[in-house]
């Protein structure tokens, strides 16, 4: 378990200073898209009730109130959650490939440490689920803070204000990453686990087998995708409307325990006897 911990830290370690410029730029990019949005929004006002003499109520009539939606909408604030998604997509691929091919072929002194090598496998893909969660408390502690902003810079009667449900549920990207209950985070997170761990199975095929580790990875793939959906299929072509939503959960539960056990599994077999360094 010691060993497990510092090669978690050692993953850590090597991508922090990208980490820490995502971080940075989520943190600056979410806070101008409030600032942005409602400065906008009271330029309008102050347009409409200044300029044209329009009065408030008619003011709101026409267009409305600004609420917390209208910050979400801004590509200052979905554009860092989608560099942050894609950055830690492609270095769930890096994290391997840059062992391989980078200098001195790093790959050979990780697989030949006095411990399992499954735990350098476990690391890697610790370290992409840290990363992902250590993002998403980021996103919670943001929210309230750029709540706090619009309150500051809108005044009450030109603003609608959300609680921080409201503002998770009125956003459906926000909604997948920080879920409304303890049952729907397992749910996405594991699933979001066992993708990972599927991806890190490909890796090692292709690792193992070169060219023709690749289809074998992509028929892991798919096969993975097949048995993890498989309740589904059931409940669609087979026995139509059988299964309760409770019932159809369970089963999916089951499924994806087993993709991610086998996954694991294949894994520490392919780097224990099959692969190449």
């Amino acid at each position: 378990m010691n060993r497990y911990v510092k090669l978690v830290n050692f993953e850590l370690g090597r991508f922090m200073k990208v980490y820490i410029a995502l971080i940075g730029i989520t943190i600056i990019s979410q806070l101008a898209a409030v600032i942005v949005v409602s400065k906008s929004y009271l330029n309008n006002a102050n347009q409409a009730m200044n300029v044209d003499h329009m009065a408030i109520e008619t003011f709101i009539e026409q267009y409305g109130r600004m609420s917390f939606n209208d910050v979400t909408n801004s590509i200052f604030f979905i554009g860092p959650i989608a560099l942050c998604i894609v950055t830690l997509l492609i270095y769930s691929l890096f994290i391997w490939y840059r062992d391989w091919f980078g200098k001195n072929t790093f790959i050979y002194r990780l697989l030949m440490l006095p411990t399992a090598r499954l735990n350098v496998y476990l690391a890697k893909a610790s370290a992409i689920f840290l990363f992902v969660l250590g993002l998403v408390g980021l996103q919670i502690l943001l929210l309230p803070l750029e709540r706090m902003i619009l309150q500051w810079m809108v005044p009450i009667d030109l603003r609608w204000d959300l609680s921080i449900n409201e503002m998770i549920r009125n956003f459906d990207r926000l909604g997948i990453m920080l879920p409304y209950s303890i049952a729907e985070f397992a749910i996405h997170y594991g699933i979001g686990f066992m993708a990972v761990i599927v991806l890190f199975t490909i890796i090692m095929f292709e690792r193992c087998y070169r060219l023709k580790g690749i289809l074998l990875g992509i028929g892991y793939g798919a096969l993975a995708l097949i048995v993890f959906f498989l309740p589904v299929f059931v409940q669609e072509f087979m026995l139509y409307n059988y299964f309760y939503p409770e019932e159809l959960f369970m089963l999916m539960l089951v499924t994806g325990l087993l993709v991610t056990a086998g996954s694991i599994w294949m894994s520490n077999h392919l780097l224990t006897r099959k692969i190449r360094v």
